[in-house]
């Protein structure tokens, strides 16, 4: 991959960008180092690797790892033989250890299948669990060596501690004798050169015996061993030299576990390297908002929706301000087979889309994900090339035509297929009409030679040989034709114009100079404007019906969505209201079952009192009913019944309900009054009908069937406890208002009351529920307000204004 070319398209720029996203000096270094490759397999073997880490960070964990910022200095100190690692520099590479260690241990916990390249990175650490241990026992993280780091170490600190507190006795009982304390300068203990001394008045230096060991910055004060302390004080020097290499053979021993370790150790850093490498695409990624493109053979280049990614914000590309990311360009789809001429007007951007084609490649070539739309794919190239901008070199006496000609020697000289050629204002720079001519046969040099060409120009010759050459196309940068303010979209298809005099103009340049400009084109020159002119007003009008579309077609999206959302929540209504009735019609059947056993206890009861004082059978001897009091137990026991099926819930008939006019059909679909559903009748027994409601089986009274259907189901009113009514009638608008008065109630009654009466509320199709419960202490209105909030059909709950009681009411609206 050539060099230059990575320069012109800024490629240093994406490894800075890289380089910022990892979080070690070894992933710092080999994001700066990183090169395209221009072999397939490579590329792909690269994408496949990132797309794996970001999936990894996505769903399983982090390829975060840990060091300080000097381990480099730290693993060139480990390459000096017989010498420690500072304790502080020993608890960096642990802690680097560890980290790479923590992420390997996270991969291999991961599927091995869907994470191969990652596991294969994995593979290739080794455990340093043991080195770690041992610098954790013998090294605060601070960097403080540990007392018990040896069994020596100990016992040296103990002796210094006592040989250090007798010193600093003798010497402060010294400073506080009446007999000495006249000649110090103070009464304070210091070290000088590690031995403890006192300052001494220098006029008195005879009236303490002793080793003078400096004097002040004055000459007035002396640094004073009184002699008394020379003993201990060479113990103390003693054993805190004893201390020292003590440490040192601590250091070098812990260090040393490393060094015999060094096979292990380089894999180990290659491979933390690497994971610090991805976690930096990861993040460059996420921030990019990338996806990887997928890889052909054909030759062809198509990136979807692509953004430059140096263009994401205000035009500058910085690394250390997030900010800058924030805004995102106008997305361009880059679209080229053979050859692609760009034109359009000036500050359109034509050379950032040029760009924009080399580095998105690159980017990928290098394992990078890129800022496309999934959908994009090409081929790798083995070779780009870039003549983009002045190549001018007064060194070389070369001009501006003369370096890009050499520029492009230089391209046809090394190129190697396949291969991408950008050409930015190819041909310019000399006579307009053989810059032209040369320009056309530049790019139609390389095509022929198989590369892919990406040119940008103003040149009409240019143009028109793009626009009439079989495998060459054009495109342009559009404007706003009223304006002339570029909008920065790419059209396929048509030349575009320059707009020179019309940006001149819009910039300021004086009326008379354009007028002028304008006098001096040819008469073909201004026919040819007048053409393209047309054409740009053709190509704004497609895109603003184009736009329309778009709009439009949205708009249907979004209905549909709506609809969508509309059924979903009808048939959630739908399954909870089935819930809600099935629970209701359990437990009305379990109330009834238990009544009725009660009932068959009780007639069981009497029927054995009743033969017990009745005739005895005189074979059997057993006692035997009347005829009287076996009829007296039948109207008894229907009695009872009917009363059971009355508290089953049995409304009284309204005009509305009024009961069928004839037995009904055998398969017929009936409305169910005491159950205030609907039901499939399965039989007719005389006054009595058995009915299949929600897949129970039962029998009712003919009378309380209703011939209307589930669309017209009654609307019950709830029953208060005690009597009272609590559900005001509701009125026929949408608008209507159900109302639950529960004022005196506690808490738990008030929500299995307002749950009834929601019920009630949603089969009768009602929207907005008033719920009257009074100021009192609040909590009623708490504990209702949270249930509400909490019922999966509640669109909203809010304080009733004024008008329908305030803080003393609640209102409920449902969901469509």
């Amino acid at each position: 991959m050539q060099a230059a070319a990575l320069r012109a398209l800024e490629f240093d720029r994406i490894r800075e960008a890289l380089a910022h996203e990892a979080l070690t000096p070894l992933g710092r270094v080999r994001a700066l180092a990183l090169e395209p490759s221009g072999d397939a397999a490579e590329v792909r073997r690269r994408l496949d690797l990132t797309v794996e880490a970001l999936a990894f960070d996505n769903d399983d964990g982090s390829l975060g790892i840990s060091a300080p910022d000097d381990l480099e200095h730290t693993l060139r100190a480990l390459e000096v033989g017989e010498e420690p690692l500072e304790s502080i520099q020993l608890i960096g590479l642990a802690r680097f250890v560890e980290s790479v260690a923590d992420v390997a241990s996270a991969v291999r916990r991961a599927s091995s299948v869907n994470r191969p390249g990652l596991a294969e990175i994995a593979s290739r650490t080794a455990s340093f669990d043991a080195e770690v241990k041992a610098i954790r026992r013998a090294i605060e993280p601070g960097g403080e060596i540990k007392d018990d780091a040896s069994p020596a170490l100990k016992e040296i600190r103990e002796k210094l501690r006592r040989q250090r507190a007798k010193l600093r006795s003798t010497l402060e009982s010294l400073t506080r004798s009446r007999d000495t304390a006249k000649y110090l300068q103070s009464e304070i203990v210091t070290d000088r050169h590690g031995r403890y001394v006192v300052v001494v008045r220098a006029e008195h230096r005879e009236a303490i015996p002793g080793i003078v060991h400096g004097t002040s910055a004055s000459g007035a004060s002396l640094y004073l061993e009184p002699l008394s302390t020379v003993d201990i004080n060479n113990d103390v020097v003693a054993l805190a030299e004893r201390e020292k290499e003590e440490i040192r053979r601590i250091l070098l021993a812990l260090t040393d576990a490393f060094r015999r370790r060094a096979d292990d150790l380089e894999r180990t850093l290659d491979a933390g390297a690497e994971f610090d490498e991805l976690h930096a695409k990861v993040r460059l990624a996420q921030r990019l908002d990338a996806v990887a493109p997928a890889l052909t053979r054909d030759g062809r280049l198509e990136f979807l929706g692509a953004r430059h990614p140096m263009l994401r914000g205000t035009g500058l590309f910085s690394t250390d301000r997030p900010d800058l990311w924030k805004k995102a360009p106008s997305p361009n789809d880059l679209l080229v087979t053979s050859a692609l001429v760009i034109s359009g007007p000036n500050t359109g951007g034509k050379t950032v889309a040029l760009k924009a084609f080399g580095l998105l490649a690159a980017m990928a070539q290098a394992g990078l994900l890129i800022p496309v739309e999934r959908g994009s794919h090409f081929t790798p190239f083995m070779s780009i090339f870039a003549d983009i901008g002045d190549e001018q070199s007064i060194a070389a006496s070369l001009s501006t035509f003369s370096a890009r000609i050499a520029n492009l020697v230089e391209m046809d000289r090394a190129l190697v297929l396949p291969a991408l050629v950008l050409l930015d204002e190819v041909g310019s720079g000399t006579d307009p009409i053989e810059g032209g001519a040369l320009g056309t046969a530049v790019i139609e040099h390389f095509r022929r030679r198989g590369a892919i060409v990406v040119a940008t120009t103003h040149d009409e010759a240019l143009k028109s040989y793009a626009a009439t050459t079989e495998g060459v196309t054009t495109a342009a940068f559009g404007f706003d034709p009223d304006t002339y303010a570029p909008t920065y979209r790419l059209i396929y298809g048509a030349p575009g114009r320059s707009l020179a005099l019309e940006i001149a103009e819009r910039l300021g340049m004086p009326a008379s100079v354009v007028a002028d400009a304008r006098a001096r084109r040819s008469g073909r020159d201004s026919l040819l404007a007048a053409h393209l002119s047309r054409v740009d007003q053709q190509i704004a009008e497609l895109a603003r019906a184009r736009g329309l579309a778009d709009d439009e077609r949205r708009a249907l999206a979004a209905d549909r969505a709506r609809i969508l959302d509309r059924e979903a929540k009808l048939a959630e209504r739908e399954a909870v209201l089935k819930r809600r009735l099935d629970d209701r019609l359990n437990e009305k059947l379990r109330e009834a079952k238990t009544e009725v056993d009660r009932i068959v206890g009780q007639l069981k009861q009497k029927a054995d009192a009743l033969a017990d004082r009745g005739p005895a059978r005189a074979a059997s001897r057993q006692p035997v009913l009347s005829t009287g009091d076996v009829g007296a137990l039948r109207a008894e026991a229907r009695a009872a019944l009917g009363a059971v099926g009355d508290a089953l819930g049995r409304e009284p008939a309204s005009e509305a309900d009024a009961a069928l006019p004839s037995p009904p059909a055998v398969g017929q679909t009936v409305f169910v009054a005491p159950f205030a559903t609907e039901g499939i009748v399965r039989g007719i027994s005389g006054d009595r009908v058995d009915v299949d409601v929600r897949g129970k089986r039962m029998r009712v009274a003919l009378k309380d069937l209703r011939a209307r259907g589930a669309g017209d189901a009654a609307r019950p009113a709830s029953r208060s406890r005690g009597g009272s009514a609590v559900t005001a009638p509701a009125r026929a608008t949408s608008a209507a208002t159900r109302e639950l008065v529960v004022i005196g109630s506690t808490v738990d009654e008030a929500i299995d009351r307002a749950e009834k009466f929601l019920d009630d509320a949603l089969l009768a199709d009602e929207r907005r529920l008033r719920i009257v419960h009074g100021h009192g202490t609040g909590r009623l209105r708490e504990g209702l307000t949270k249930f509400f909030r909490a019922h999966p059909l509640v669109a909203s709950v809010t304080q009733a204004d004024d008008k329908e009681g305030g803080a003393g009411a609640t209102i409920v609206e449902l969901k469509d």
